[in-house]
């Protein structure tokens, strides 16, 4: 692997027989990070909210399979 450094990007290279999979998860992490690296977000904020969610749609669900 060799990472290089230009002056407004860092390119990773590597060698074709590497699982597609596990870069795409990389490149997906790398992502996250840059997309959140400014959040000003709290975890545990977000934990809550998720569990809203989940909780509103399991009821939902719940109405349209008449549960």
């Amino acid at each position: 692997m060799i990472i290089e450094r230009t002056s407004n990007e860092i390119i990773f290279r590597v060698s074709n027989n590497i699982n597609l999979d596990d870069l795409q998860d990389i490149a997906d992490f790398l992502e996250y990070s840059e997309l959140s690296k400014n959040a000003k977000t709290k975890q545990k904020d977000v934990d809550s909210l998720v569990k809203t969610i989940k909780k509103g749609r399991w009821s939902k669900t719940k109405q349209i399979i008449n549960l």
